[in-house]
């Protein structure tokens, strides 16, 4: 798994407080995924601490992992329509 660096050199999903082990823990098991523009994903899940992160990572074409573009808290609202459709599922 790469992570995309700000010009700093550090991972771009530090910006938003999120760590590489968070984002880790929300992808172990995504509550949901969906495809996001070419061959991105958007993927909600939540951290161990309870986080309900939204993960934006494509395929690495360095290798055979992915490439984490960025990683923030979902709003409450997001969250909020998450649950609903959940409930529908």
């Amino acid at each position: 798994m790469r992570f995309h660096l700000d010009p700093s050199g550090d991972p771009h999903i530090w910006d938003h407080n999120v760590t590489e082990s968070e984002v880790v823990e929300a992808l172990v098991d995504p509550l949901e995924a969906i495809r996001g523009r070419g061959t991105s994903v958007i993927a909600i899940g939540k951290t161990r601490s309870g986080r309900c992160l939204k993960v934006i990572y494509s395929p690495d074409d360095a290798g055979n992992g992915i490439f984490v573009v960025t990683a923030f808290d979902v709003p409450p609202k997001q969250i909020r329509a998450l649950r609903k459709r959940m409930k529908r599922r």
